[in-house]
């Protein structure tokens, strides 16, 4: 009896062997069948984020600031350096103005105003910039007394200064400036002229860090 209990056990044994191998074969065969389908899903980020030729260009062009001024006056700002359009585009306002040779005399006035953290550090605003030009139409003594009167050329100055970033289509019609006043856009397109004085926008759309600039020629009184 104990002899055949013994045969017994060696033939279970002799086949529960081979189906215990087989069953860790396929347990193998199954991981390794995973990872190799989890290869091509690795690589799947690094594939979407390869840029098509045609996105490369449209992110080369979006840099070129010069691309959505207007104006005649366009002409007469530097082609490249910290004074150009794509230089003024990295700047704050203030900042920005300062390297830009036609706007110095603007630049002279914002800085003895004490505006130049005010409007550098202002989230969206529009300014109205006038070219040397035009404060060169003030008769040297009045501007000088402007000057020395911080208070009157705070208020000139911001008079220059609308809240929120205006695109061209928007321009036209009355905005309220940061001196509390009034000012009317007339025009379309790109032909428009600011203010009582019918100041022309000469250079418009010009974007830096945080303001759309339009380049005019005269000053806008309050």
């Amino acid at each position: 009896m104990t002899s055949l209990k013994t045969r017994t056990g060696l033939v279970a044994l002799a086949i529960a062997l081979p189906l215990s191998l087989a069953a860790c074969g396929s347990s193998s065969d199954n991981t390794a069948s995973a990872g190799a389908g989890s290869t091509p899903a690795a690589s799947t980020p690094a594939e979407t984020m390869t840029s098509t030729p045609s996105e490369t260009m449209s992110s080369s062009q979006s840099m070129d600031a010069s691309a959505a001024v207007f104006g005649a006056g366009c002409a007469a700002v530097p082609k490249d350096g910290k004074g150009s359009f794509n230089g003024m585009a990295t700047d704050p306002v203030a900042t920005a103005a300062t390297n830009n040779p036609l706007l110095s005399t603007l630049v002279t006035a914002v800085k003895t105003a004490g505006l130049v953290d005010t409007l550098n550090s202002a989230p969206e605003i529009t300014v109205f910039a006038p070219v040397n030009d035009a404060f060169a139409k003030i008769p040297a003594a009045d501007l000088k007394k402007v000057l020395a009167d911080k208070p009157t050329l705070t208020k000139i100055l911001t008079n220059h200064v609308v809240a929120g970033k205006i695109a061209p289509d928007k321009l036209a019609g009355d905005h309220k400036t940061l001196a509390g006043t009034t000012i009317t856009v007339k025009g379309s397109g790109e032909n428009f002229t600011v203010g009582k004085m019918d100041a022309k926008v000469i250079c418009g759309n010009v974007p830096t860090a945080n303001a759309t600039v339009y380049i005019i020629d005269g000053v806008l009184m309050p």
